[in-house]
């Protein structure tokens, strides 16, 4: 009787146990990711104020353009052209221009990132080449005016092409991977290399997308990839 209360002790204490491993492996995980998004928040608000600040002379003001009018035409000087979010400004004297790359695998969600961001009215009006993909959005931060080109490059062989003219006086690289896929994870070190080529001082940013999914895999799994990420 005695060995069956202690047989039967040992187990739930060895059941209790494995629960209290995997909430804490999952905690472990939600603040891992919780820090990497505060750590995002944290870089981008840093470049807006530098570029704010500092207005680089590489960046030229955008031209204000007529809301009723057509989009404008797109030459092989794109990055300096206008579709911005809102218009009626009379003077454009508080407008930013800046340059963002984004890179990735195919099929991760980045082109739905960007969409998201952007809007959908921004999305139509967006310029779209073979491999790359350009879209604008314009915030107003303390007093400014911020106009973000994003460019969007695919993620397949064939768009490698691109990296060069996608990378080029960007002011941050977002690369981003799909945080249920390993593979697309092995392939950040690849993207990043390839971008630093044509751009030393960008700031790079690691985007993990698909976090629904990713919540719902076992907690070793979890673990395997944050630690992974962290090691970059």
């Amino acid at each position: 009787m005695a060995k069956k209360i202690i047989h039967d002790t040992t187990r739930k204490m060895s059941q209790l146990c494995q629960k209290i491993v995997k909430v804490d492996v999952r905690w472990g995980v939600l603040k891992r990711v919780s820090f990497v998004g505060h750590f995002f928040r944290f870089i981008w608000n840093r470049l807006l104020v530098c570029s704010v600040a500092g207005r680089p002379s590489q960046y030229r003001k955008l031209p204000v353009r007529d809301p009723s009018s057509s989009p404008p035409s797109y030459a092989d000087d794109v990055f300096f052209s206008a579709t911005t979010t809102t218009g009626g400004y009379d003077s454009d004297s508080d407008l930013v221009n800046l340059k963002i790359s984004l890179l990735g695998d195919c099929h991760i969600g980045k082109t739905t990132f960007v969409i998201k961001y952007v809007g959908n009215e921004q999305e139509k009006r967006s310029l779209q080449m073979e491999g790359l993909n350009l879209m604008d959005k314009t915030l107003s931060v303390q007093g400014a005016r911020i106009s973000f080109r994003i460019w969007d490059v695919a993620g397949d062989k064939r768009s490698l092409d691109q990296i060069p003219m996608a990378c080029k006086d960007s002011v941050a690289i977002l690369i981003m991977f799909d945080l249920t896929s390993r593979c697309t994870l092995n392939s950040v070190v690849g993207w990043y290399s390839e971008a630093r080529k044509w751009n030393q001082t960008a700031i790079p940013i690691l985007i993990g997308t698909k976090f629904d999914d990713f919540v719902r895999l076992p907690p070793d799994v979890q673990w395997t990839i944050v630690t992974q990420v962290t090691e970059y």
